[in-house]
């Protein structure tokens, strides 16, 4: 073994990109085996880590130099890490001890029994394992419903009945065992996704005896008052202390109306202000209750249930009286209780409601690890079936960082206080175009006080404020000029009509005069071409996209990406209403997009997509995140979901398949009852483990 003293470990294996590492330590515990997993997912070239707690190992596998990977070990520490807070709140690694041990205990339990406990011992306790399932089928008889619970409680009865304990017993721990493995599938597929959708805040925005302060989220206590506008985040429980604002409460209510606040109203973190401004006071930092309320919501959502889901849970129930009715005429036909057993054991509900649900979450925990959150089943088939896909254009097919080319002044003014005043505008909301404004302000040294009174944002347009006394609007030339009336200055109108077109503008006015103009160079993502070529490869034949910008730039673009249809100088509502109509034709739409002013358009959708580094409100309101920078991962979406529906059609085939095969064995005498219960058991178990398997990269 090749050992390293400063590290403290053994590599006790090791292959080209692969290494694995004991910690020569002493017991480590799931929190521990956390904290070194995380800690070596931030080294730079690791591609995926596994620690051990119980042997101490670490597993890494990588790209480029060994040294880099040796060094990260070397340098690490318990406390080093910790004080990082590398480590999420919630993990799963707690969850799976949990159910690998009780998966073990109960195989474990079940050798036991068959080869060490006494005859009369193990009838017994079978007697005892089957009151639970007796009670349940006949609480669902005493309902008047034939379930599945029904149908298992009259396998297990007659077993009983005829003295066949060992069948009744194998029924019963295959039954235990399903049991267990959807238990656990739900629970961690529930699990990943609450973490995936958690808040993400960095800084918030601080009331201060100065004013406003843009502080870590980190240094913010019980109590603080802090200020949220629109299209922001919630990041933090508290209650309203001033202003007025409506609220999205979509990912801890479900309700899909805003519900508006006001001065005493409770605001939960997580939600997003829609309209308006408030001030916030504090009443919980940390994020334990939001991810509660999520995991609830998430729990109780029929987002969860995809259109397959619920076909195959009706058509489980719907076969139990079926599956009755063959075992009375099979009783009636042969007078032979053995084949009326065999197939009394098969039910093709089991198998049909234990599968398609683990398909379908296992999917959308797939998704997690390329980068997309799923916010339930429904939306990955929605995706499957898609044939239209709309794209906003700033900050989706163009890069979410744009940056200022240059600034044009009007009336006299100095640049760079121009850039400052609309850096102090900007800074308060989420856009990549404001980014861009507040970015070359601090490349500049350009700092500055918050000097002007409250600021007011009107979506898709710009925002207004006063400044010593005058108005200053920033925003779209729609806003600047046509809603609020302002003017070139006299003399320079030749200036204004010379502005480079190959920018994005912001214009920059103070009391009804045009001061300067902020040109963005906002360029395309280099693989926006790629994607929606590989996107009609897919089977997706129409593409979409839409902005603001006017027609001739939007011409340009389009023909650059090849999109099949643009939409130049489209507001909001133009984009939802697109959408609407497309659908009322009976298209499936996909709608992509990052910012608040694609809030409706994104609702409106059957699939609405939010880019990570777009606002707040767009990824709330959005079925599908993107936290990736590329854009490939919509192509992954698009494969991984249609790999999911080919999946689920299959898993259908094979259960319906097989185990009118086991019934039809039995009838015949070929198969006793107990072969017939291991074997439809086992299948289900079989094409239960097969639908956790990974969709993409396992030839599907």
């Amino acid at each position: 073994m090749e050992e390293t003293e400063a590290m403290k470990c053994k590599i006790l294996h090791e292959t080209s990109g692969r290494m694995r590492v004991r910690l020569l330590c002493g017991p480590m515990s799931l929190s521990d085996a956390d904290t070194l997993e995380y800690w070596l997912r931030a080294a730079d070239g690791v591609d995926t880590v596994k620690v051990y707690d119980r042997t101490r190992d670490a597993v890494v596998t990588y790209h480029g130099a060994r040294e880099t990977v040796t060094a990260h070990f070397a340098a690490f520490s318990f406390a080093k890490a910790e004080a990082m807070d590398l480590v999420p709140a919630h993990t799963t690694r707690a969850l799976n001890r949990e159910f690998e041990d009780r998966l073990i205990s109960t195989v474990l339990w079940r050798g036991v029994r068959c080869f060490l406990l006494p005859s009369p011992v193990r009838i017994a306790l079978t007697l005892c394992h089957a009151v639970r399932y007796l009670r349940a089928g006949f609480s669902s008889l005493c309902k008047g419903k034939l379930t599945v619970e029904a149908l298992d409680a009259t396998a297990i009865g007659v077993s009983l009945l005829r003295g066949d304990f060992s069948t009744a017993g194998s029924v019963m721990f295959m039954l235990r065992l399903g049991e267990l493995l959807e238990d656990w599938t739900h629970k961690k597929s529930v699990a990943d996704l609450a973490g995936a959708m958690s808040l993400g805040v960095d800084k918030v925005w601080l009331v201060t005896d100065h004013g406003e302060e843009a502080v870590p989220i980190g240094e913010v206590r019980t109590g603080d008052l802090i200020v949220v506008r629109t299209g922001n985040l919630i990041p933090l429980d508290g209650t309203v202390t001033d202003g007025e604002a409506t609220v999205n409460q979509a990912s801890m209510t479900g309700e899909s109306l805003p519900v508006p606040k006001h001065s005493g109203s409770y605001v939960y973190a997580g939600t997003v202000v829609e309209e308006g401004e408030c001030v916030v006071r504090v009443a919980q930092v940390m994020g334990e209750g939001r991810y509660d309320r999520i995991v609830r919501m998430i729990e109780e959502s029929e987002k969860l249930k995809s259109t397959a889901e619920d076909k195959a849970a009706r058509l489980a129930d719907r076969l139990v009286p079926y599956t009755f009715l063959g075992t009375g005429l099979t009783w009636l036909l042969t007078r032979n209780v053995t084949k009326m057993l065999s197939v009394l054991m098969v039910d093709f509900s089991c198998a049909l409601k234990l599968s398609m649900p683990i398909a379908v979450l296992s999917a959308m925990r797939e998704g997690h690890t390329h980068n997309l959150s799923v916010k339930g089943g429904r939306f990955l088939e929605a995706v499957a079936n898609a044939d239209t896909v709309v794209f906003d254009k700033t900050g989706t097919l163009t890069y979410a960082s744009p940056r200022v080319a240059q600034i044009v002044t009007f009336g006299g003014r100095d640049e760079n206080e121009m850039l400052r005043l609309a850096a102090c505008l900007e800074e308060h909301y989420p856009h990549s175009m404001a980014n861009a404004v507040v970015n070359e302000a601090k490349a500049r040294g350009l700092d500055h006080e918050e000097y002007h009174s409250r600021v007011e944002y009107v979506v898709a347009h710009g925002i207004s404020s006063s400044v010593n006394g005058e108005k200053v609007i920033i925003g779209s030339a729609h806003f600047v000029f046509e809603d609020e009336g302002c003017a070139v200055p006299a003399g320079e109108e030749e200036k204004f009509a010379s502005l480079p077109p190959e920018y994005s503008h912001l214009y920059l006015c103070v009391s009804g005069s045009l001061a300067a103009v902020i040109c963005v160079s906002d360029p395309l993502r280099a693989e926006a071409a790629e994607v929606i070529r590989a996107l009609h490869e897919c089977g997706i034949p129409h593409t979409v996209m839409m902005t603001g910008d006017n027609r001739a730039t939007a011409a340009a673009v389009a023909a650059q990406v090849g999109v099949d249809e643009f939409r130049a100088e489209v507001l909001p509502q133009d984009k939802a209403e697109y959408i609407r109509q497309a659908r009322a034709e009976g298209h499936t739409v996909i709608m992509i997009g990052d910012g608040v002013n694609d809030s409706p358009a994104l609702s409106e959708a059957d699939v609405g997509i939010a880019i990570n580094t777009g606002a707040a409100i767009a990824r709330e309101i959005a079925d599908i995140t993107v936290s990736s920078e590329s854009l490939w991962e919509l192509v992954t979406l698009r494969r991984l979901s249609t790999a999911l529906m080919a999946r689920i059609h299959r898993n259908y085939r094979t259960i319906v398949g097989f185990n009118l095969g086991l019934i039809l064995f039995g009838v015949a005498g070929i198969l006793p009852p107990t072969t017939s219960a291991l074997l439809h058991n086992a299948s289900t178990l079989l094409i239960s483990l097969r639908s956790m398997t990974d969709l993409l990269g396992d030839g599907q």
